[in-house]
């Protein structure tokens, strides 16, 4: 499968088990939150398994995961919850991009 493919197919999966998790969650504007999570973990998905770097993939995802993670995580100082789903997000989706990306 091409990455392109499998980066709207992970960072969509991302996204919505993120989304999911939120739902029973509280926020003042709970709707302009999950928009900007989906956002986010969707962005982290594609760039995860379209990214090229000389390591395993699953180094790559836990990297690029809790990176492009942190921003989100100072914003709201919510680090435990946003920081995890990131690296756990991370490494799946460098192991899928590992194992099926060409």
């Amino acid at each position: 499968m091409s990455r392109i493919v499998l980066g709207l197919i992970c960072g969509l999966i991302f996204a919505c088990a993120d989304v999911g998790l939120m739902i029973p969650m509280s926020f003042p504007d709970k709707h302009t939150a999950m928009i900007a999570a989906f956002i986010s973990r969707f962005a982290i998905g594609f760039v995860i398994v379209n990214i090229r770097l000389p390591w395993p993939g699953w180094a790559v995802g836990l990297l690029l995961g809790v990176l492009l993670s942190l921003p989100d995580a100072i914003v709201t100082k919510t680090f435990g919850p946003i920081l995890g789903t990131g690296a756990v997000g991370g490494l799946i989706m460098g192991g899928v991009a590992g194992r099926f990306g060409q």
